[in-house]
């Protein structure tokens, strides 16, 4: 399996993964294509001035599963006192027919070695349920994190 770092021509990948990663956790059709398409306008600048980073594994020159990865602006906090960012994970996905194979657990890896370079205390993600357990087991622990839309 080969590794590369995420290029502004992954554009479409990244959507891709995306996509799926909601539609495999049961969210509408409908919804997806207008998120990616918004997704994908919003992504674009952030690919090209480096501020959405991340990996690739492909397999034989095909990408197989990605990752991506943010520094967000967060104020000091008891989980990381003297710093004003977090790291933030996102659009951790795998090719149905790569799982089980463990390139989740080698995305995540190098996600915190990436955080652990650019001086990160901290990083959050949200998982999907198929991701919970493998992030429980690299020692990410749940939050007390709510939501709730806003009508406008």
């Amino acid at each position: 399996m080969d590794v590369r770092a995420l290029e502004e021509a992954d554009l479409e990948l990244v959507c891709r993964h995306r996509e799926q990663m909601f539609r495999e956790a049961g969210r509408d059709d409908a919804v997806l294509q207008s998120m990616t398409v918004h997704f994908r306008e919003w992504l674009r600048p952030r690919l090209r001035d480096r501020s959405y980073f991340g990996y690739v594994l492909s397999d034989a020159h095909q990408p197989v599963a990605g990752i991506g990865l943010m520094l967000i602006d967060w104020p000091p906090h008891p989980s990381h006192p003297v710093s004003d960012r977090r790291g933030y994970v996102l659009n951790v996905y795998v090719e149905p027919a790569y799982r089980r194979r463990g390139l989740a657990r080698e995305l995540m890896q190098l996600a915190e070695a990436e955080f652990a370079r650019r001086g990160m205390q901290f990083a959050i993600l949200h998982a999907t349920d198929a991701g919970r357990d493998l992030y429980a087991g690299l020692g990410w622990s749940a939050t007390t994190e709510m939501a709730k839309p806003i009508a406008g």
